[in-house]
């Protein structure tokens, strides 16, 4: 195989019918997000359980250069971030994100971690309880760590990826994909009270049929609408300690998720701004009676800015970029 024709060439991309290439422009954003995290367990013979996160927003500083980018995540304090912290509690989030662009391969990794979560239903408990006056249900300890990988293959040659995502490339005629692609995650769900110790360590794999298309309104506008579902298996191991008495419980689940959204911006040269509305359902049955589900709508601001790489960061990426090449 050429890897040199897979990945690149050794010249600069030239700028074709399809695509405006930045090959030495640096490509910064910052996102913000309406996403919120919570957990909800439906009972058919009891209150469902509902359990959310304080935060109103988070924030995605992003940096893109050729084939790599980088994002961190967080929850923003001077934008209402942990509001009512005496009712609800408080939360943390931090969220790194590395991906790679290889031709029409795309391969990222994920490291997440959430902490702190408050039962939102609590009228459902309680009837006497009183919303903006009695304290929510509160979970300090309740903690969730991700480290996530996907990798995904883009069908269509005449659609850019990186043109709605990294923001690397521009596209000049409105065209879509296949992109399937394979994730794979370990997470771990810790919870602590009094008197209960918990610790869910849970493996997922799922595959994910993608399609993603690319309107393209007069050469500096786009709509880029996209839809993911998927189906995996998830492994689940389960060891608490009630009462000193500890417990080892194994369990094996279905999962079946759909993600999605629109996306839609402006892009020049240097400067580019849009926003998109993103949503992610997922869920399995635990037993019979009961259905673990954790779903996701929320909207996203960004805006971004295009400037010539420094040499002490173009000289080692494209050394590595070489590299890639042999």
């Amino acid at each position: 195989m050429n890897f040199t024709a897979v990945f690149s060439q050794n010249e600069k991309p030239k700028d074709t019918a399809n695509f405006i290439y930045y090959p030495d422009k640096i490509m910064v954003r910052a996102n913000m997000s309406t996403q919120s995290d919570n957990y909800l367990l439906n009972s058919k013979n009891g209150t469902n359980l509902n359990l959310e996160t304080n935060n109103s927003y988070k924030l995605f500083l992003s940096v893109d250069y050729k084939f790599i980018g980088f994002s961190y995540g967080f929850y923003p304090k001077f934008f209402g971030g942990n509001k009512d912290e005496d009712l609800k509690g408080k939360s943390s989030f931090s969220d790194y994100n590395f991906r790679f662009f290889l031709g029409r391969w795309l391969q990222t990794v994920n490291y997440s971690k959430t902490k702190g979560y408050y039962v939102a239903n609590m009228s459902e408990f309680d009837p006497t309880w009183v919303e903006g006056k009695d304290p929510y249900l509160q979970f300090p300890d309740f903690k969730t760590m991700q480290f996530g990988m996907s990798t995904s293959y883009l069908f269509n040659p005449k659609f850019s990826l990186k043109s709605i995502t990294s923001f690397t490339e521009w596209q000049k005629k409105s065209a879509g994909s296949f992109l399937p692609s394979l994730i794979y995650s370990y997470n771990t769900i810790r919870s602590k009270s009094d008197d209960l110790d918990g610790k869910q360590k849970e493996f997922d794999l799922k595959l994910a049929a993608g399609y993603y298309y690319n309107f393209i309104i007069h050469k500096r506008f786009y709509v880029a609408p996209n839809l993911s579902p998927s189906l995996g298996v998830k492994f689940i191991k389960d060891k608490s300690k009630d009462a000193g008495v500890e417990s080892i419980e194994k369990k094996t689940y279905f999962t079946r998720n759909l993600d999605g959204g629109i996306k839609m911006g402006y892009n020049s040269d240097r400067i580019l701004f849009g926003a998109s509305l993103n949503f992610s359902v997922s869920s399995y049955n635990e037993d019979k009676n009961n259905v673990i589900s954790n779903d996701k709508v929320y909207g996203l601001l960004y805006f971004g800015y295009r400037f010539n790489a420094p040499g002490f960061i173009a000289k080692p990426v494209e050394k590595i970029d070489d590299k890639i090449k042999m």
